[in-house]
């Protein structure tokens, strides 16, 4: 295999990864203020501190897959990163935005122990879900159908051109697949009316994600696809019939298995589709492929063989964090908020002198 073929297919191994673990992310978040409900603010704050926390020994190390796939695409392969980092300036934009809230979101809210204090930060963790979420779909959907390109592979198209119909299904897509992936996620990380909230959510939203990940499947498989992405079109509807099944027999293990497997499949469906392109343009004089946006054949080798010896320290340590704490997390167990208060504490009063029997006139 050509080291050029090679380093396309680990940064689709890495965009695997990310969306995979970062999708169940995604979903959480944008479930908070749905499972997350309660009687009085102590309960639906403790429900919300039960929904942050299945995540939250995780996130931060789920995101570490976006920044590797895009140093790997900045090194590996240049001319791609260029075009794309400058073509979808806007929309990556308002991801890294989001993204940065929301990371922010997850720190600040418990350091403060204020109702009002963590309602705010609950909206930053919704809205910083729920872009990247829609996004991501309308970002990948547009390298699956080709942009705009010049000859010098600069993107031409505008903004607004990027939201064609393909790729706002697109985006519907991931967000189905993440809420679909965040509910079960839940399910099965949480116990109490937590998951059953949860699980009683997973169950639409897995139909759901099965009709519109299934039409936009067929769509780019059809339009864009090759002979042998039939395959991941094929795994994607079995995988999406067995969340499906799990979440209504409420055996959320089975049902987060099957979602995972759904999203590798859209993953191939998506990089093969491409292949051997790297950002396919509507003229295909004008595309980017695996050849002509590589670095040099040196910088590639020195790549693989950092690779090699580092990717398996990464997977052991990530691996070794989710087993550690793959618990079910119960609201009962919490603890009581240890934020500081919003109000400011009355001026203590001065201490009296001491009388040390001296004599005063």
């Amino acid at each position: 295999m050509e080291l050029t073929t090679l380093w396309f297919v680990i940064i689709a191994v890495l965009w695997t990864g990310y969306l995979v673990l970062e999708g169940f992310d995604f979903g959480v978040g944008m479930l908070l203020p749905i499972v997350g409900r309660g009687s009085d603010a102590k309960e639906r704050d403790r429900n919300r501190r039960l929904v942050i926390n299945t995540i939250g020994p995780v996130w931060d190390g789920n995101e570490v897959w976006l920044i590797t796939a895009g140093g790997a695409t900045f090194a590996a392969f240049p001319e791609w990163y260029a075009s794309l980092f400058s073509g979808f300036y806007l929309p990556l934009l308002l991801i890294l935005l989001a993204l940065i809230v929301r990371g922010v979101a997850f720190e600040y809210r418990g350091k403060v122990s204020d109702p009002g204090w963590a309602r705010w930060w609950d909206r930053a963790i919704v809205v910083g879900s729920w872009l990247p979420a829609i996004l991501w779909g309308v970002a990948f959907a547009n390298l699956v159908r080709g942009v705009d390109l010049d000859a010098q592979h600069n993107y031409v198209g505008g903004f607004w051109a990027l939201l064609n119909p393909f790729a706002l299904l697109g985006g519907l897509t991931t967000l189905a697949l993440f809420l679909t992936h965040g509910a079960v996620f839940l399910g099965l990380k949480s116990t109490g009316v937590v998951r059953e909230r949860a699980m009683r959510l997973a169950k639409p939203f897995s139909v759901g994600a099965l009709v519109v990940a299934g039409a936009w499947a067929v769509w780019a498989q059809v339009a864009y696809g090759t002979g042998w992405t039939w395959a991941a079109v094929t795994v994607a509807a079995a995988a999406l019939l067995g969340v499906v099944a799990a979440a209504w027999r409420e055996r959320e293990g089975w049902a987060f298995t099957f979602s995972a497997v759904a999203i590798v499949a859209a993953v191939v469906l998506i990089f093969g589709s491409m292949y051997p392109d790297v950002m396919p343009a509507t003229d295909p004089a004008h595309s980017l492929t695996v050849t002509n946006a590589s670095s040099t054949h040196y910088t590639l080798v020195i790549m693989s063989w950092v690779a090699v010896v580092l990717t398996p320290v990464v997977l052991l340590y990530q691996g070794w964090t989710y087993w550690v704490f793959r618990k079910r997390l119960t609201a009962s167990a919490l603890p009581d908020p240890i934020g500081l208060s919003l109000r400011r504490s009355a001026r203590p009063a001065a201490p009296a002198a001491a009388d040390d029997g001296t004599a005063r006139p």
